[in-house]
């Protein structure tokens, strides 16, 4: 086995980002939420990226969490949310998403082969450590890895170097793992093995660096890291 090292994405990958709307929308006083989450979710995710690319760019960079406030700020605007007691139930849901249903064994297989570990995420520490801890899955980590260490968002090279700095493996030796065809592709690109988790059935992004596999879930990580 060539492969030493599972790493992954965290928002989207082992992090359901719709959680948090979805969650809200469900609970009373939010009726207003009841058709309107979906949309929501969505362009509140849009934004949160977008801002992070345009930050690199303008070399403005600040943390995760200040950009997922300020997309949230642009979406409840956009769709006439305008309500303080909703935005913060929201901002304090996205601390505690729901991590995927298959998370759990899937991390615990992987352990089991003796296979390292570890998100490379865009978050904020204390974002990440909310994360994890509300998801049950820290005993299954061996390092959370943020941007902040680095200072840029991804896909910039900076970031994927963490994983060879921090963890002493070859890029050759690792698995990237990542819902965000454009963050597969960034990885790809840097010399990781990656594979996509194409939930919504979406066509490969036209970038340079190809994903190697393409998943529905992450309920075969183990068995993909294994064979390659």
């Amino acid at each position: 086995m060539t492969i030493r090292a599972a790493i992954f994405d965290a928002y989207g990958t082992l992090f359901d980002v719709a959680s948090a709307a979805r969650r809200a929308a469900a609970e009373p006083g939010n009726e207003a939420l009841a058709e309107a989450w979906p949309k929501l979710a969505e362009f509140w995710r849009q934004k949160q990226l977008s801002y992070t690319w345009l930050r690199t760019i303008l070399g403005e960079h600040t943390d995760f969490w200040q950009v997922t406030q300020d997309g949230l700020d642009w979406t409840l605007a956009a769709l006439g949310l305008d309500d303080p007691r909703l935005r913060d139930r929201l901002l304090a849901l996205y601390r505690e998403l729901d991590a995927y249903p298959e998370v759990p064994a899937m991390l615990r297989a992987l352990k089991g082969e003796g296979m390292t570990t570890a998100i490379l995420s865009n978050g904020a520490p204390d974002m990440l450590a909310s994360a994890v801890a509300s998801a049950g899955i820290g005993l299954h980590l061996d390092a959370v890895l943020s941007v902040e260490e680095v200072g840029v968002f991804k896909p910039d090279a900076r970031v994927y170097k963490l994983v060879e700095a921090r963890l002493g493996v070859h890029p050759s030796d690792v698995l990237f793992v990542s819902s965000n065809g454009w963050d597969a592709a960034g990885a790809a690109h840097f010399g990781f093995r990656t594979a996509w988790v194409n939930r919504a059935g979406e066509p490969p992004d036209r970038l340079p660096g190809r994903p190697e596999r393409i998943l529905r879930d992450l309920s075969d990580i183990p068995q993909l890291a294994r064979s390659l």
